[in-house]
């Protein structure tokens, strides 16, 4: 796979179905390098397969497809004509073009269709006064006063000058659609507010918020429920949760949602498994975790749950898999579903006198996705591109593997392995997280798509999942999470030793890399085990904890959860403590927007390694966040792709730079 071939990679959002599930829509993402730019456009197939898979629309950016209930429409985020942010449109299903039905100044997000298909309830950002105003250059805004300690977010910039919050709107009352029908806000208040659902019988709403008077200082949401007009707004929770997706039961009674637990003082705890949960409607009782939190975790890959006539339908990371379960509303053992060397990233489903319908995004070791339906236990694929992608690029075979750590405890590894016979120089890849598993998929922040570029290249890639990851209950994942970097560093060379016994690898020319948490590790192995490797690289890593607890978007939750609670410690297990200790070249990528780990990080790596004369690069991309080596432009993600097997080729293939120091 070349770094040009991203444009062959088809990334599927969440599917959704009919009524009757008859019909599957989905949005197909695509990297279109000629544009520069990410594209998407939806995609509608026959769940019976009597039609192959159509293109619904032609984008270029539409999303976030949902059919009403009864069919007749399916509405959609698209922006409006002379551009901006994305607005919801409606697409007439028996014919006609899509037109919008909202217009609002920082856009509308995903739709929701109530019961009846008479309303849509979404939220959208609500600026202060005088903020964020058509024409007003940013440099020009007045100053901002901030008082909380959750203020920006990656992706987005400031947040707290602009809530979100839930609206309602009637999408037919201007009918025949000669303006922009209006919206009744249904939240106020200085809250975030996400994730709107509809019950039922269509009387109430329910969404997480965080209510309260410490709101931005902390993780705590509660599960919300109202009236569609805003009327007897009420809690259902009360503290202790982080949470998403709240949905109704089919009969209304409970509201079931994925969270997980926070400390005392609504903190995030290290490796905490996102549990599924249900509380009833009327508040009669507090919530009740329904899944162990032991070997079931919400997989972020999907985020998502959807609760049905049998229980809750429940995407779970299982040892480089997704798999979906369903679990039962009293909390017995889930029944799987959805199974095997593949990933759940998302599904929908649809229960009707005929049977249930489950339409699913799966993804493999040779695909970024492609759409599933499954009815009464049959498997149909409604698209190829998967397909498409391995009939065009030079996928390598990719090798399972276990390796064992000094305590004999057995970790799964994969080895991608360029074309040709060895020995081959070896690149020990770490994934971000850390509470994220390395699995079956290109696609995602820990797919196998950058090991087949760099297998492409020469390269034998070296990928496993040490302690400290999701997918192996929660013993596995928080093992590490005392001592984080001492611990989860003998685990990766275990990982690699175990590798490097195929003898078609080189061991002498072993280089390491990652981003995020893979790029604090990266720093790590090069300061207290640089003999092993020729050079390293580190993308997006935070390197001194210190200045990224107060830096981050949320770098006091993140670093407290990740490196402890206590500030004298951080030094201990902050790379930028080690910085003399590397002796080997390093490269740190990072993005100027990235405001998970600010570009400060690797400004002080850098610039301490510089001084000290060790061969070090900074590669820079303006205008991106801390995803561009997945969501960025497309010229963005080439151009980092050509950097990184630029370093390799220098470093691999000279004299051990190390010689000339």
């Amino acid at each position: 796979m070349l770094p040009t071939d991203i444009d062959l990679l088809r990334i599927l959002g969440r599917p959704t179905l009919s009524g009757d599930g008859r019909l599957a829509a989905v949005s197909v993402t695509a990297p279109d390098l000629a544009a520069d730019a990410n594209a998407s456009e939806l995609w509608v197939a026959a769940t019976d397969g009597s039609a192959p898979a159509r293109r619904l629309t032609r984008g270029p950016f539409d999303s976030a497809p949902a059919f009403s209930p009864d069919g007749r429409w399916l509405a959609f985020l698209r922006p409006l004509s002379g551009g901006g942010p994305a607005q919801v449109h409606l697409l007439p299903m028996d014919g006609g073009d899509p037109f919008p039905v909202t217009d609002l100044p920082l856009g509308a997000g995903r739709p929701v269709w109530s019961p009846d298909s008479a309303r849509l309830a979404y939220t959208a950002r609500v600026p202060e006064p005088g903020r964020y105003l058509p024409g007003v250059p940013a440099g020009k805004e007045r100053p901002r006063r901030i008082t909380d300690l959750r203020y920006m977010a990656d992706g987005l910039g400031f947040t707290f000058d602009r809530p979100r919050h839930v609206f309602v709107t009637d999408p037919f009352v201007s009918l025949p659609f000669t303006r922009v029908p209006g919206a009744v806000q249904v939240t106020s208040g200085s809250f975030d507010h996400d994730e709107v659902s509809w019950s039922p019988d269509g009387s109430l709403l329910t969404f997480v918020s965080g209510r309260h008077d410490t709101h931005a200082d902390d993780l705590r949401r509660d599960v919300w429920v109202c009236a569609p007009d805003g009327g007897g707004l009420r809690p259902l929770t009360k503290g202790g949760l982080e949470m998403s997706c709240p949905l109704f039961s089919p009969d209304g009674t409970l509201v079931c949602f994925a969270a997980e637990t926070l400390t005392e003082d609504n903190r995030a705890r290290g490796a905490s498994s996102y549990g599924l949960w249900s509380v009833p409607a009327d508040g009669s009782a507090g919530p009740v975790r329904l899944t162990d939190p032991e070997p079931y975790h919400l997989s972020f890959a999907s985020l998502m749950i959807q609760p049905a006539q049998g229980g809750v339908y429940f995407a779970n990371d299982w040892h480089g898999e997704v798999h979906l379960i369903l679990v039962p509303y009293d909390g017995g053992a889930p029944e799987p579903v959805i199974t095997g060397r593949r990933q759940v990233n998302g599904f929908a489903v649809a229960e009707g006198t005929d049977g249930v319908t489950v339409a699913a995004v799966m993804s493999g070791a040779g695909s970024a996705g492609d759409l599933m339906v499954l009815r009464e236990g049959r498997e149909r694929e409604l698209t190829s591109f998967g397909a498409d992608l391995r009939a065009r690029a030079n996928l390598r075979p990719v090798k399972e593997f276990t390796a064992y750590a000094s305590d004999g405890y057995g970790l799964q590894g994969w080895l991608v392995r360029p074309a040709g016979p060895g020995p081959h120089p070896v690149l020990l890849q770490i994934k971000g997280g850390p509470y994220t598993q390395w699995g079956y998929t290109l696609n995602g922040p820990a797919s196998f798509e950058e090991a087949q570029v760099y297998a492409a290249a020469g390269y034998a890639v070296v990928l496993g999942n040490p302690r400290g990851t999701s997918g192996y209950g929660q013993a596995h994942g928080r093992w590490a999470a005392d001592d984080l970097a001492f611990k989860t560093a003998p685990d990766l060379l275990a990982l690699l030793d175990a590798a490097l016994q195929d003898p078609e690898l080189d061991s002498g020319r072993v280089g390491v890399q990652g981003g995020s948490f893979g790029g604090y590790m990266s720093a790590w192995l090069a300061a207290h085990h640089g003999e092993r490797f020729r050079a390293a690289m580190g993308e997006r890593g935070c390197y001194a904890i210190d200045s990224h607890f107060g830096s981050a978007d949320d770098g006091v939750n993140n670093s407290i959860a990740l490196y402890g609670a206590d500030p004298k410690r951080w030094a201990e297990i902050s790379p930028i403590t080690y910085v003399d200790q590397i002796e080997i070249p390093m490269l740190f990528i990072q993005s100027e927007e990235d405001r998970h780990t600010p570009m400060e990080q690797a400004q002080r790596m850098f610039v301490a390694l510089k001084m000290r004369g060790v061969p070090v690069e900074m590669l820079l991309f303006s205008g991106e966040g801390h995803d561009m080596s997945r969501t960025g432009l497309p010229s963005h993600r080439v151009a980092r792709y050509e950097a990184i097997l630029g370093w390799w080729s220098r470093h691999m293939t000279e004299e051990d730079d190390r010689a000339a120091l």
